[in-house]
C-alpha cells in the first residue's frame, strides 16, 4: 500500500532524478529515489524509480481510494483461499442469520467453500491458482459425482470468486479455463436416461405403504413400514413432499378434520395447499398417537419425531427419512437408482395427467415467472382436489392385468 510522509526521510540533493517515462505519467521521481504523487494534501509513494511500470500499476490500483479519501483496500498476491472462503461464507451466513437463504441452501456453499480449501489448500495464495488446478478440481468431482451435481458445484465454485472480485478482495478476475467448464445437457440426459425413470409405479408404492412378502436366504418374510414413514411416504405421493417437507413439517400446518394441508415449502417459501387422502390422513392420527415428546425443546412443534424424540430433519442429502426410505426399499427389493424424492417426481408426472398443471404447481410449490402466475390470486379447492384423487386413483386402483401388492 502506498505510504504518505510529511518530511521525506534519507533525502539526497544530489541524486540525478530521472525523466518521467512520457508526459501523461502521473507519478514525478521523489528525492528518496521512490515514484510518488500528493494527493489530497499528502505525499504517496509507488515504487522505486527504477521499476517505474510497477509503481505506474500499484498507482492505478490504488489511486481511485486515495482520491476519494479513503484508505486502499490490500488487494494483493497476499490473499489466501482461506480468505477468499471465510469472506463468502460470512456473507452467506448473513443472509442465513435474516432468513434471506435457506439452511439447505447454506449447507451447500459451506460444502462448496470446504472442497475450494480441500483441493487447493487453505494457505494458497489465489494469485497462484492456474487453469490447470480448476481443470483438477473438476475431474476429481466428475469422479465422484453425477454430472447434475458436477453443474451445481461448478457454478458455486465460480461464485465463491466471483464475490472475492465484486468485493475487490481479488484485483482480476479469476481464470478458470476451459477445462472447468458445466457438464453439456446432453450429458445431464444421457445420465438421466441410464439411471432410468425416478419415481414408482402403483404396486411398487402400495408395496412401500403396506409391505409385502419376500423370500431372503430360503425364508419368507414380511416387510412392513413403520408408522413414521408409512405416513411420509403417503404425504410424498399425496403431496409431492420431499424430505426437508416431512422433516420440518409443524402441527399448524395440518387440517386433518377438513383434510388439508397448508405449508410452504421450506426450500423456497413459496405457499402450498393440498387435499390430503382419507389413508393419509389416518397414517398421520397413528403417528401423532405415538409420537414421543421431543428431546429438544425446538422440535415441539414438528409432526414427525423418530423413535428417540429426535428431528427427522438435516440440512443434506444424507438424511434419516433417506436411509430409512434405503433400507426398505432394499428390503422389498424395489430396484433403480431411486429414493424418497421419487415420490415428489411420481406427484408431478401423475398429477400432470389431470390436464391442471396450475393446481399441480400449486400443490407442488412451484412458481412460474409468465403474466399469468402474476395476475392469479387464488386457485379453488376443487381443482386442487380433481389432482389429488386423479393421483390417488392411480395408486390405489388395482388394474385387472396387474396383481395386487
Amino acid at each position: 500500500m502506498a505510504k504518505s510522509d510529511s518530511k521525506a526521510p534519507g533525502f539526497a540533493s544530489k541524486t540525478q532524478k530521472p525523466q518521467k517515462p512520457h508526459p501523461q505519467f502521473p507519478l514525478f521521481p521523489h528525492a528518496t529515489k521512490r515514484w510518488a504523487k500528493k494527493i489530497r494534501g499528502k505525499l504517496y509513494y509507488f515504487g522505486p524509480w527504477d521499476a517505474p511500470d510497477d509503481a505506474l500499476k500499484s498507482y492505478e490500483e490504488q489511486k481511485d481510494a486515495l482520491h476519494s479519501g479513503r484508505k486502499p483496500r490490500e488487494v494483493s498476491a497476499g490473499v489466501t483461499v482461506k480468505d477468499v472462503c471465510n469472506a463468502y461464507l460470512n456473507h452467506q451466513k448473513a443472509k442465513l442469520d435474516r432468513g434471506d437463504l435457506s439452511p439447505r441452501t447454506w449447507s451447500n456453499y459451506h460444502d462448496t467453500a470446504e472442497l475450494i480449501v480441500t483441493r487447493f489448500g487453505k494457505s494458497r495464495i489465489i494469485a497462484d491458482l492456474r487453469p490447470d488446478d480448476f481443470a483438477d478440481l473438476r475431474k476429481h468431482m466428475a469422479r465422484n459425482w453425477g454430472p447434475v451435481r458436477v453443474r451445481n458445484f461448478i457454478q458455486q465454485v465460480r461464485s465463491v470468486f466471483k464475490y472475492a472480485l465484486e468485493t475487490e478482495l481479488i484485483a482480476t478476475p479469476m481464470r478458470f479455463g476451459p477445462g472447468f467448464d458445466r457438464p453439456t445437457k446432453k450429458t445431464i440426459r444421457l445420465n438421466r436416461a441410464k439411471k432410468g425413470p425416478q419415481m414408482f409405479e402403483p404396486a411398487e408404492l402400495r408395496a412401500l405403504l403396506n409391505g409385502s412378502t419376500v423370500e431372503r436366504n430360503g425364508k419368507t418374510i414380511e416387510v412392513r413400514p413403520s408408522a413414521v414413514l408409512k405416513a411420509m411416504i403417503l404425504l410424498g405421493v399425496n403431496c409431492g413432499f420431499g424430505n426437508a417437507d416431512c422433516g420440518t413439517l409443524p402441527r399448524p400446518a395440518l387440517d386433518l378434520d377438513g383434510g388439508f394441508v397448508n405449508y410452504h415449502r421450506p426450500k423456497t417459501g413459496i405457499t402450498r395447499r393440498c387435499p390430503l387422502w382419507p389413508e393419509t390422513v389416518a397414517a398421520i392420527r397413528a403417528t401423532l398417537a405415538e409420537r414421543p415428546e421431543p428431546t429438544d425443546p425446538a422440535d415441539a412443534e414438528l409432526v414427525f419425531l423418530t423413535r428417540f424424540g429426535g428431528s427427522w430433519h438435516k440440512d443434506s442429502s444424507d438424511t434419516p427419512i433417506s436411509n430409512e426410505m434405503r433400507k426398505l426399499l432394499n428390503a422389498l427389493g424395489i430396484g433403480g437408482k431411486r429414493n424418497f424424492y421419487a415420490l415428489r417426481h411420481t406427484f408431478e408426472t401423475i398429477g400432470g395427467e389431470a390436464k391442471d398443471q396450475v393446481a399441480v404447481d400449486h400443490i407442488m410449490g412451484h412458481a412460474r415467472d409468465d403474466m399469468a402466475s402474476q395476475y392469479r390470486e387464488r386457485i379453488s379447492d376443487e381443482r386442487l382436489r380433481a389432482v389429488s384423487d386423479h393421483v390417488r386413483k392411480w395408486v390405489f386402483e388395482v388394474k385387472e392385468e396387474e396383481p395386487a401388492a
